[in-house]
């Protein structure tokens, strides 16, 4: 096993990414790793079974799906095959920022069109890592961050629902009831309570602590029916396909233009790694890691999982504790495969109730809005082209999401793909900053949303370089 690597000023690694710790420490740096994006990547298909009539009673089923691929994908990333994969400490996990979009599709088209265009549309950050150079000027803060502060904007009414206590939203029974909102702020306290008066570990899983002490409430509450967990087996096989696939040409468009957003993420998301370690990446690893995005969501939609992405939490934990190894990354996504092939442990994950989801969803999304906020004003002069840009953008993208009511003269295709404030916003964003003279803004730190950024309950800091990472 090799020691910890020599460091010099620039570097915060007491590990190497070539590195291997003592088996005894990275199978606990390895389970860190996965206490960190647990949430993260189980609260999208929880999200999404509740969101789409059609999966009703599958959550479970799809939880263990979003384990097992997140478990391959990081995999991957850490030990290439050919050049599929960054061959770094990289964490993948289901994103966030396709969430919104996906259940409007589902809910107009059903799950097969969810998956089908997910699948068909990968391509798209395959692409984006053989032509690296050519397409990163077009997404500088600015347009990265009007796109990331829609993302949260946009969940938000989904986190409320749930933490009512309905993700079916007003019109359940229970809906905000006293018992429901009060597990919901409980767990809000526990999260931001961590957050915010402790350091190390427990800041780092401060959202996983919140999640679990609102379980545990409300299990005391009698809230829970585990009979579902008791029912389940100990053992299963993914199902590929289990959905089908259809394909519509709106719900592809629409979630191409999500994998530019999250490729550019990606960039972010490993430049923030390669830095612990006092160098920048380099051209090969940031093309296997676009390339592997790709590839794996179009692997996540054959097994009946949302698009994967790049953790930025992860990110953090990295330059947080200086281990950069991706053999404990390794052993992070063999943890996930694990859990994902023990059907009692999506069991109890899809018995949580929605309340509980919320407290922490809620904190989730709004940290989303908040860090597209700072990228832009750490990173851009909000003069009068760039406050006419973000003004106009946001008008536009959320005014569709307020008042679809506004395309119905438009084919049901235009409707869905449009109808996105994520969409339309970040169009416009691109499109102005592409035809309004006097950017001349390149490249920059980009943004992440998987999770929490780095001032938040799941990350712990910015990276090495000292720029901010914003999941």
């Amino acid at each position: 096993m090799s020691g910890p690597a020599a460091t010099d000023s620039d570097s915060v690694v007491l590990y190497g990414i070539e590195d291997k710790p003592p088996l005894g420490k990275a199978i606990p740096l390895g389970i860190q790793h996965v206490l960190t994006m647990f949430l993260g990547n189980v609260a999208p298909p929880l999200i999404l079974a509740g969101a789409i009539g059609t999966v009703t009673g599958e959550t479970t089923f799809l939880v263990q799906m979003a384990l097992i691929v997140a478990g391959v994908a990081t995999i991957v990333q850490a030990f290439p095959i050919g050049p599929v994969g960054a061959r770094l400490p990289v964490v993948m996990g289901t994103s966030f920022a396709f969430l919104g979009p996906l259940i409007a599709i589902g809910n107009e088209f059903g799950i097969a069109a969810v998956f089908g265009a997910a699948l068909v549309a990968a391509p798209v950050e395959v692409a984006m890592g053989l032509s690296l150079d050519r397409f990163r000027n077009y997404f500088p803060p600015l347009v990265t961050g009007i796109v990331v502060m829609l993302i949260g904007l946009t969940l938000i009414p989904t986190g409320m629902n749930y933490a009512a206590g309905a993700s079916a939203g007003p019109s359940a029974e229970g809906y905000g009831s006293f018992a429901n909102l009060g597990l919901a702020g409980l767990v809000l306290i526990i999260t931001v309570g961590l957050n915010q008066f402790f350091d190390g570990f427990l800041r780092v899983i401060s959202v996983f602590a919140g999640i679990v002490v609102g379980y545990v409430a409300a299990l005391a509450m009698g809230m829970v029916d585990l009979s579902a967990v008791a029912a389940a087996g100990w053992i299963t096989v993914p199902t590929p396909l289990k959905y089908g696939l259809t394909f519509e040409p709106s719900a592809i468009l629409t979630v191409a233009f999500l994998y530019l957003i999250t490729g550019i993420e990606t960039i972010g998301d490993i430049s923030g790694t390669v830095s612990a370690t006092g160098r920048d990446a380099d051209e090969k690893e940031l093309r296997g890691g676009l390339i592997a995005d790709g590839v794996m969501s179009a692997f996540a939609a054959i097994f009946n999982a949302m698009p994967n992405t790049s953790y930025s939490q992860n990110v953090g934990l990295v330059n947080f504790t200086g281990v950069a190894s991706r053999y404990v990354v390794g052993i992070g996504g063999v943890v996930l495969l694990v859990l994902g092939f023990v059907p009692k442990v999506g069991a109890i994950v899809s018995a949580m109730p929605d309340a509980v989801l919320g407290g922490g969803a809620l904190i989730l999304f709004a940290m989303i809005f908040a860090s597209g906020a700072r990228l832009i004003a750490q990173n851009v002069t909000l003069n009068h082209r760039n406050s006419t840009i973000l003004a106009l953008s946001m008008a536009l993208g959320l005014g569709v999401a307020f008042r679809p009511e506004v395309l119905q003269q438009f084919p049901t295709e235009v409707q869905t793909l449009f109808g996105s404030a994520l969409v339309t916003g970040g169009l416009s964003a691109l499109v102005l900053n592409v035809v309004i003279p006097g950017g001349g803004v390149g490249t920059g730190p980009t943004a992440h949303t998987d999770g929490l950024d780095p001032d938040s309950a799941a990350n712990i800091g910015p990276d090495a370089s000292g720029t901010v990472d914003d999941d």
